[in-house]
């Protein structure tokens, strides 16, 4: 018997069926559980107000009342005890450094970036073999970046033109890989192998023609039969390389697979994707609806995230999930409409709401002029301001908006 309640009137050993309320809020991976004192105190703490409880399968004891159900097809939380506990760090950034500092960083990590993974595809242009051991140094770069403001790097990475997308593309994908991998808090090795496998991730690009890869138009089907290769080529040059970790080449090789099966090259499906191959589905796509292409212009941060999550079957529905967790449902560099009806540009995460970012607020939307711009922290605002919309730079003919949140 199914039954509604209050979380303030749960108990241990209750079976919570179901969890009710906006789908980021709360913090489980399963669909279904038995309460224990933990998760009891998780669900208080997540600001979830009610769930649906299946009286038939509660117990009064606290003791197990059936299986958990698995949401299918999605990934298991991290153990929270093992030999690998202590190598997982907690998801914090560094405080002593302000995000524009880092911001100011990001900008000269991407120009490092691109120019190492450029020297990489001209390698092997060249007839050479990958070497992967040139781009370690940049790896500890995109992983400090992201540990000292998890979204700053992802955010400058993004605003890259066609010309460069290819090769900043990759360092985007790493700095994603390692932004989610700490949100989940894998293993340090793990979190490793996720920025390196989103770095290598698109080597095979490297064995396209030129013409096909920057082509500005649609590709024929021919076309896209030779780009559809990428990922095999791209396995092949990291292995012959020397790249022996298994995980960085089955995301070289599968970061094109769908979670329903309908991707490629081998259309795998759910449990066929390990962990990092699932996450780099998700970077990889996020940051190519983004970013400027030599076919169409990048689509507004919220706006992909909104996209995505309503692609089903595309992607793994928990990491997604976790995903917006580490970027912000309202990413920085979004263009919101608030409650006043003014226009803004989201300039920096609020950790303690995903609904109330500090923005920077510098238009009328009701008038139609620009603002003398100001700062806006919405957790402290109230009920005076708040977001109600996302909206598109172009439809308002905004251009450059970054150098509203850039230093």
């Amino acid at each position: 018997m199914l039954q509604t309640v209050d979380v303030a009137e749960l108990r241990p050993g209750m079976y919570v069926q179901k969890l009710l309320g906006p789908w980021m809020q709360h913090p489980f991976w399963r669909t279904s559980f038995v309460l224990d004192e933990a998760r009891l105190a998780q669900l208080q703490d997540s600001g979830v107000e009610q769930v649906v409880v299946d009286l038939s399968r509660s117990q009064g004891d606290g003791e197990d009342g059936g299986e958990e159900e698995a949401v299918p097809g999605t990934v298991d939380a991290p153990p929270v005890a093992g030999p690998a506990e202590a190598r997982r760090r907690p998801v914090v950034h560094d405080s002593t450094v302000s995000l524009a500092s880092e911001l100011a960083r990001a900008r000269r990590i991407c120009d490092e970036g691109r120019e190492a993974v450029e020297a990489m595809f001209r390698e092997v242009r060249l007839g050479n073999s990958v070497d992967a051991g040139r781009v370690l140094p940049l790896l500890d770069e995109i992983t400090g970046s992201v540990d000292r403001h998890p979204t700053a790097l992802v955010s400058v990475a993004r605003l890259k033109n066609a010309d460069s997308y290819t090769y900043l593309h990759s360092v985007a994908v790493g700095a994603l890989m390692a932004m989610l991998a700490r949100q989940l808090q894998l293993p340090e090795e793990q979190v490793r192998d996720a920025a390196l496998g989103g770095l290598l991730h698109d080597m095979g690009k490297a064995m396209l023609p030129q013409d096909v890869l920057n082509k500005p138009g649609k590709l024929t089907d021919e076309e896209f039969d030779i780009v559809r290769q990428h990922p095999v080529q791209g396995e092949r040059l990291l292995r012959e390389g020397g790249v022996s970790q298994e995980a960085v080449l089955h995301i070289a090789r599968h970061h094109h697979e769908k979670i329903n099966g309908g991707g490629y090259p081998q259309r795998l499906s759910g449990a066929e994707l390990p962990l990092l191959t699932r996450m780099s589905a998700i970077c990889d796509v996020y940051d190519a609806i983004t970013s400027d292409r030599p076919y169409k212009a990048g689509w507004d941060p919220a706006e992909s995230l909104r996209r995505m999550a309503s692609w089903q079957g595309h992607f793994d529905e928990m990491l997604m999930k976790a995903f917006v967790r580490s970027i912000g449902i309202y990413p920085i560099g979004a263009l919101v409409r608030l409650s006043s009806d003014r226009l803004a540009v989201v300039v920096e995460q609020n950790p303690a709401t995903l609904l109330a970012p500090r923005v920077r607020v510098f238009y009328s939307a009701k008038s139609r002029t620009h603002l003398l711009s100001v700062d806006v922290d919405l957790a402290t605002a109230g009920e005076r301001e708040r977001i109600v919309g996302v909206e598109s730079p172009a439809k308002w003919g905004f251009r450059d908006l970054e150098k509203l949140w850039l230093p």
